[in-house]
């Protein structure tokens, strides 16, 4: 591919704000001085190894801009931006640039810098499905070519290279199913849900909704937390202050199930299996599993966050003129009962 030669260089360091989970800021620095320790997973490993391009014939490292969710949010995007940290350095031939936010407008604009300053590929997790048809076109015409991962978007496919994402519908489905097959006399569900509008929360939130309407399953409450554990216990300890009846927490990530558990704890009400609270979080955090190896949890459903090694790949597709055989690669993923995980599991799959 022709190299495109910069205009003006990024800084080593650009200034946002970095931000916890909950907040606004967007934060940018270069990978390359920011090293990351390698995940305790195979999956990272694989990352890690994997063989990464050369630099251009004119000795230019191949730039990318990557935009991704605040990797305080939770374990699972910690173990994300750890992974791509560790395989876009200038040692495997990259010159790597990160924002954060949690804000699509703050991604947007983040995507426009990056555009403007001559990155050749522009890696987007996107905090909103919608929204994102400008930008990708402003990418197209300027020569950057676009790969999403961890999440979707609603934009037309022509507008980016490939997609490695998971299959957020199906994690939310597997949780669903394995909820009904536990038999339960009533369901009296408290769903917390996680940011609006991102494909996580679509995804793990349309299952439940469909089996809700089609099975007369009981919503007490179902509100966003915002992937936050301290948000999470303030909505269950309210419902517990209510008085209504509940024995189901749904909740679309573990740092909310964490919360959840943290107000039943405080009310003295018993969770876990054979106890009064059946507990479902998403992510597959080393800590959760732990929990549900401990009886304390009832399920937690996996979302793989090691992506890095399989867009690696694609670039050098791209970067030697290859065509992709795939546009759109779905993590393989699954779910864990606390009835059947062992410690192997906890340590195969715990990030």
């Amino acid at each position: 591919m022709k190299r495109k030669i910069l205009a003006t260089l990024l800084a080593a360091t650009m200034v946002f704000s970095l931000t916890a989970c909950n907040s606004t800021g967007t934060t940018a620095t270069t990978a390359a001085s920011d090293a990351a320790a390698t995940p305790a997973s195979e999956a990272a490993s694989a990352a890690t190894d994997a063989e990464a391009p050369a630099p251009t014939a004119d000795g230019e490292l191949i730039k990318v801009g990557i935009i991704n969710n605040d990797p305080n949010e939770s374990g699972y995007r910690t173990a994300n931006d750890n992974d791509m940290k560790a395989t876009f350095t200038e040692e495997n031939g990259y010159e790597a640039y990160f924002a954060y936010s949690l804000k699509n407008d703050e991604q947007i604009e983040a995507a426009q810098k990056f555009i403007q300053d001559g990155v050749d590929y522009l890696l987007l997790s996107a905090a909103d499905t919608a929204g994102w048809d400008s930008v990708l076109q402003d990418a197209q015409e300027a020569g950057v070519r676009v790969i999403l991962f961890d999440r979707t978007i609603d934009a037309d496919p022509s507008l980016y290279e490939a997609s490695i994402v998971s299959d957020m519908a199906k994690e939310g489905q597997q949780a669903v199913d394995w909820l009904a097959s536990q038999n339960l006399e009533e369901y009296n569900i408290i769903h917390l849900q996680g940011v609006m509008g991102s494909a996580a929360q679509k995804g793990r939130s349309g299952a439940l909704d469909a089996q809700v309407e089609s099975a007369g399953w009981n919503l007490v409450t179902q509100q966003t937390a915002e992937w936050n554990a301290e948000k999470a216990q303030q909505i269950v300890q309210s419902v517990i202050d209510s008085g209504e009846s509940f024995n189901v927490i749904y909740a679309e990530n573990d740092d909310m199930a964490k919360g959840a558990v943290a107000a039943l704890d405080k009310a003295n009400i018993s969770h876990g299996v054979g106890k009064d609270v059946i507990v479902i979080g998403f992510d597959c955090n080393k800590y959760a599993l732990e929990e549900l190896l401990n009886g304390n949890w009832n399920y937690d459903g996996q979302c793989n966050p090691f992506q890095a090694a399989y867009i690696n790949d694609i670039i050098q597709k791209l970067e030697n003129g290859e065509t992709l055989e795939e546009k759109v690669i779905i993590m393989d993923e699954k779910g864990f009962d606390a009835t059947t995980i062992t410690q192997e599991d906890v340590d195969t799959y715990g990030i």
